[in-house]
């Protein structure tokens, strides 16, 4: 799992790079007025919720990859399936990579730009966490109805 975690990382890390590197001075429309790539200094979190309050949103997440981490491990030890430990992997890769942006830059890099539904701006992180946390909950479901599957026998 955790080159899984390092390959999120490095694959928000090159993502950001090229938005910094090609959309800083415009936003490209690949489907006009539904999904354009548009470069954006975040210092919030999510719909740039706590806006300006990077130190408080960098300790949050550093504790959260720490705590995610932890669990990550105790749940291998602990032979968890691998829908949940892939969910947690993606989690922490995506906040790791946030992390990086918060504590080094200052600001979240995000450049994925839904305007069809007035979407917040987002980046390659944000999809593994959301993408990541749909897998953790769908994991969940799917151990309580083997646990009632069982039980029921």
């Amino acid at each position: 799992m955790i080159g899984l975690i390092f390959g999120i990382v490095l694959l928000d890390r090159v993502s950001k790079f090229l938005a910094v590197l090609f959309l800083q001075e415009n936003s490209l429309p690949l489907w006009k007025d539904v999904f354009h790539l548009t470069y954006i200094e975040n210092t919030g979190a999510a719909f740039s919720l706590f806006k300006d309050h990077t130190l408080a949103l960098g300790i949050f997440s550093l504790v959260m990859v720490a705590l995610l981490s932890y669990y990550l491990y105790r749940r291998k030890k602990e032979e968890a399936g691998l829908l949940e430990l892939v969910s947690l992997a993606f989690i922490i890769g995506g906040a790791a990579g946030n992390l990086y942006d918060r504590l080094i830059l200052g600001y979240v890099i995000d450049y994925f730009d839904f305007r069809l539904i007035n979407f917040a701006v987002f980046n390659v992180a944000d999809s593994f966490i959301t993408v990541g946390a749909g897998l953790l909950l769908l994991s969940f479901i799917l151990e309580e109805k083997k646990r009632k599957a069982v039980k029921d026998i």
